[in-house]
């Protein structure tokens, strides 16, 4: 049995857990004056059960009730003047940068506010938007983490306040991805210094309330500390068996093809109260906490979004991924309004004897040959990858680097932990080697955008010597090594390879790292300054070292360990 943690969580100190909607209706009702005009405000993040919470608040009998969902504009009309940022595609949209004014109708609004200035008694105001009519005299936040608001969508959810239940799952998530989720962070960047509550709700009929100052709290100490992000864990069509014996699930599933493992944008974190885990999501700590766990130039460059991302693709036992590429920062910035690309690496956690890496085209591949077979086979369903693709055979730690523009995809037998640029979403497949998806129709293939971006220039030569395997020895002693194992110059992240024999010490130089054990069974981060608790990380698990703790101490708790480490480029850290 591994020992990987799938329920990691930060241990705090600070109060009790109010569970279940007959204790947490009680305190509510505790903190109402009684026979006078009270504002109850109940800010929701939009894919939150309504029909679960709303009538237990009810149970508080307010004199008036507004319900943001009618202060919006008719379904239709809000979809429509959502169309510049969802677009006609499939997958992709164009990031909303606005406020979720811009699909309230304006009249409805203001006859509301009329109607709460003139009401007496209890006045709550409930949805997404309910902050709009300040903090009130108790302010409540109903959140919950976007992996779950995806898992609501595949059971039949609609996007907020539509009636498209029946729609393709893609375009659910994009409306979420791209507008939904935007506009609702915005409003709670405006609260989460003020709310009184915040209630968990990711699990049906299961609500977990804590305080405002336990919330704020348990962010504030997530930043002085190591700590690991909640993974999940998700099959595919390629997916392979490795996750199933490594990460503790389902020894019966039929395959596991991906996991985030470090994602701050859509994990979650736990934070524990005594024995309950409140689950909240982690960009909650990305918004509230940013200079803190960033570090202040990498805020500056990036604002409060986390610029790192670790997460595994599993082959093992399972097929090619599709062969893709991704788009170049000035095509996604013009595209889709993203400031920066998903530039990535694979780093191969594990391999089998046949591991391969398809990287960069041959040389001699002519751009309308290649192209034009792609498009031959979306309706000939054959196409020769080996015939255009470099193909490279990959052994457990080879680091082969993607700057964007670089077609590419692992092969079978592979365990990848690909260390990337956030945006996630922006992946243009080429080919999918013919195959359907998990829902039985074909998967999005984006030629078209791919031809834009495709850097044909990256050859064999040049991949060879440039993208596959380019380590350098940067330190060496008795007690660790360290390598740079890259990225490639283009790229803004940098990573090192620590093999730790006896302990290393690492200054962070004032930027957050995103690590994963790589080898051995278990390893101990310590505060050289005595900031945390030694902190103590199995084989495969990611974890995230703040901007804020300054220094760590790697140790091995058995036998020799290795540790990737990625971080900004530019950050000065010369270890």
């Amino acid at each position: 049995m591994s020992n990987y943690d799938r329920f990691p969580h930060i241990n705090c100190s600070d109060g009790r857990v109010t569970r279940g909607y007959d204790n947490i209706i009680s305190k509510l009702q505790s903190r109402i004056t009684p026979d006078a005009r009270f504002v109850l405000i109940a800010e929701t993040y939009p894919g939150v059960r309504d029909e679960e919470i709303l009538p237990q608040l009810k149970q508080l009998n307010p004199s008036l009730v507004i319900e943001t969902k009618d202060l919006y504009l008719p379904d239709a009309e809000m979809t429509e003047k959502m169309m510049p940022w969802l677009t006609d595609d499939r997958v992709f949209g164009h990031m909303y940068s606005g406020t979720v004014e811009t699909f309230l109708d304006n009249e409805k609004v203001q006859a509301a506010k009329k109607a709460v200035d003139a009401a007496s008694g209890l006045i709550l105001v409930y949805g997404m938007g309910a902050s709009l009519f300040g903090t009130g005299d108790l302010c409540v936040l109903f959140d919950m983490a976007r992996w779950e608001i995806q898992m609501r969508y595949r059971a039949g959810m609609g996007n907020y306040n539509c009636s498209n239940t029946d729609d393709d799952i893609l375009r659910k998530f994009k409306r979420g991805y791209f507008v939904e989720w935007r506009m609702a962070d915005l409003l709670k960047i405006r609260i989460l210094d003020s709310i009184d509550y915040l209630i968990d709700t990711n699990k049906a009929d299961d609500p977990k309330m804590i305080t405002g100052g336990q919330f704020r709290s348990g962010l504030k100490q997530a930043v002085n500390q190591p700590f690991r992000l909640v993974p999940y864990f998700d099959p595919g069509v390629w997916g392979g068996q490795w996750m199933k014996e490594h990460c503790n699930l389902d020894p019966s599933a039929k395959n596991y093809a991906w996991s985030f493992d470090g994602v701050p944008e859509e994990n979650s974190l736990y934070l524990r109260f005594g024995d309950t885990d409140v689950e909240i999501p982690a960009m909650d700590l990305t918004l509230y906490c940013p200079k803190e766990l960033l570090g202040a130039k990498n805020y500056a460059r990036f604002g409060a979004e986390f610029p790192i991302r670790f997460d595994f693709l599993d082959t093992m036992g399972g097929q090619n991924l599709s062969l893709q590429v991704h788009p170049l920062t000035e095509y996604i910035h013009r595209t889709f309004g993203m400031a920066y690309t998903q530039d990535e690496s694979y780093y191969l956690l594990d391999a089998g004897e046949d591991a391969c890496v398809y990287l960069g085209v041959k040389t001699g591949t002519k751009p309308e040959d290649m192209l034009g077979a792609l498009n031959e086979a979306q309706e000939t369903g054959t196409f020769d990858a080996e015939r255009y693709v470099n193909k490279f055979p990959a052994k457990k730690h080879d680091h082969f680097l993607i700057p964007a523009g670089t077609i590419h995809c692992s092969g079978t037998n592979a365990m990848v932990l690909e260390i990337s640029a956030t945006p996630y979403i922006f992946t243009f497949k080429l080919w999918d080697w013919g195959r359907l998806g998990l829902d039985g129709k074909p998967r999005p293939i984006n030629i078209e955008h791919g031809s834009h971006v495709i850097q044909w220039d990256r050859t064999t030569d040049w991949v060879k010597e440039h993208l596959v395997n380019p380590t350098e020895m940067i330190h060496t002693c008795d007690a660790y090594d360290i390598e740079h194992t890259g990225l490639h110059e283009l790229e803004f992240i940098e990573t090192r390879r620590y093999t730790v024999r006896e302990s290393a010490e690492i200054d962070l130089c004032e930027s957050v790292s995103m690590c994963n054990l790589v080898e051995g069974s278990a390893a101990r981060i310590e505060s050289p300054d005595n900031l945390f608790e030694p902190y103590e990380i199995h084989y495969a698990e990611t974890f995230i070292l703040p901007a804020n703790i300054g220094r760590v101490r790697i140790v091995p708790v058995e036998g020799t360990v290795k540790v990737m480490r990625a971080f900004v480029r530019g950050s000065l850290c010369c270890q």
